[in-house]
């Protein structure tokens, strides 16, 4: 992840792992896997989530652990060796201040509520990772759901529009559909808006279907059943068919390739948001949520800052501060922010002392979280560290308590069972509270 490979757990590739990432017979098909699927696929016997003020969310991934010290949480009458020697810069709320490399943020926190008592008991990336994506702490007995998945799960599809959307990629295999059906899993990209010659995967965006990768609709579907013909029956094998008749029929879809396209945004605002990587991908967010998706997941940068923390964060926070800003406004001044969660998270924060190469190590026990519209209240500082920001000082918030609150604001009830294999009854979030204090 953050150390630039990817663990070997986050590639192991089990039958829903294998559909989630678009791999059919040595063939990519993934945009067939976006729709939910829920008559053909019989995954849902129970009633169905009702739409809260989130209409959408947007939830911003920062991996590796971002340090809460250098971000939203600074502590200026800390000793040298635990604020470590990045500055800090005054909000535009009274007696509140960020990190050095966030002024533009800064000037939008009346927009914002800042968690700054997150905690969890996970130091380890993937299993942090895992909290930040599901709401559960990691087990070895199953595999749990993302939000997305969730959402997608108790929603659908919207506007003729994939339900849950990851920006590039799938990051791991937490954002995936766990015990869900893989009908649930994200649409991924397949590639950055960042670059030069941005395109969708399987979605020609000045065409029709994008032939390049399969022929068919018939010989991808061909290629799943001989897959998947000794452990599939019948009867599902025919619900797979009716599944991808109406997930190719989206590929070609106005709507699709209209929400896709960031060539269609104007050149300036363009320049407002970056023209880099954080930039076009929460530029891109922005425009897929106004179109109709409902959770868009995108990663930014990688946060592992063991060694030389200043260093990373002036070379990655300011197009993160430039164009995470812009969101907020663009969003409000669409008339979108009120119906839109934004959410900022990290799997865990950073040590309270700077170690001996200038940088902070894995800390779980205290971090901040940034959210924003949908329900939301603005301008508030939720919760506090102690003066090293080592653990909560007080209104600590656990990944439960942020999943069940986030989930409220969508209108999902987050103690609703869902039916994971074996008939098993699993809550969506186990044992969570909404915190009333963080909504509008």
């Amino acid at each position: 992840m953050s150390h630039g490979c990817t663990p070997a757990h986050f590639e192991r590739l089990s039958r829903r792992g294998f559909l989630s990432v678009g791999y059919l017979a040595g063939t990519a098909l993934t945009l067939p896997m976006l729709l939910r699927g829920r008559t053909a696929l019989g995954d849902l016997k129970d009633y169905k989530s009702v739409e809260g003020k989130a209409k959408s969310v947007i939830h911003i991934f920062l991996p590796g652990g971002m340090a809460q010290q250098e971000s939203f949480d600074p502590k200026p009458y800390a000793p040298i060796e635990y604020r470590g020697e990045m500055g800090r810069v005054d909000t535009n709320l009274p007696g509140v201040q960020f990190g050095a490399t966030l002024p533009k943020t800064a000037q939008i926190a009346d927009r914002l509520t800042v968690i700054r008592s997150m905690t969890h008991g996970e130091a380890a990336h993937e299993r942090g990772t895992h909290n930040m994506f599901t709401g559960y702490k990691p087990s070895p007995a199953l595999s749990y759901p993302s939000i997305g998945s969730v959402v997608s799960h108790e929603f659908g599809s919207r506007k003729n529009l994939p339900p849950y959307v990851c920006i590039p990629n799938m990051p791991n295999e937490y954002a995936g559909s766990g015990y869900l059906s893989s009908a649930f899993a994200p649409f991924s990209l397949g590639s950055d808006p960042a670059t030069n010659g941005f395109k969708v995967r399987d979605l020609d965006l000045y065409g029709g279907i994008d032939d390049s990768r399969f022929s068919t609709r018939r010989t991808a579907l061909e290629a799943v059943n001989a897959h998947f013909r000794k452990k599939e029956s019948s009867d599902q094998i025919k619900a797979m068919d009716s599944f991808y008749d109406s997930a190719f029929s989206l590929i070609s879809s106005p709507e699709a390739k209209e929400a896709f396209n960031i060539e269609k945004e104007p050149a300036a605002l363009r320049d407002e948001y970056g023209r880099n990587t954080a930039g076009a991908r929460m530029l891109l967010a922005r425009r897929l949520v106004e179109s109709g998706v409902r959770l868009v997941n995108l990663t930014y940068g990688g946060w592992d800052m063991h060694d030389n923390i200043v260093a990373g964060f002036n070379r990655q926070m300011p197009q993160f501060d430039q164009a995470y800003a812009r969101l907020i406004l663009d969003l409000e001044q669409r008339g979108l922010l009120d119906s839109t969660l934004v959410m900022v998270s990290s799997e865990f924060g950073r040590t309270p002392k700077i170690n001996g190469t200038a940088g902070r190590d894995h800390w779980p026990k205290v971090f901040s979280v940034a959210l924003a519209g949908g329900g939301i209240k603005k301008g508030l500082v939720y919760g506090t560290s102690n003066a090293t920001a080592s653990e909560p000082e007080d209104d600590a918030v656990g990944i439960e308590d942020l999943f069940t609150t986030v989930y409220h604001c969508m209108g999902i009830t987050a103690d609703k069972e869902l039916m994971a294999p074996g008939d098993r009854p699993i809550e969506i979030v186990d044992g969570g509270k909404v915190i009333q204090e963080l909504l509008a």
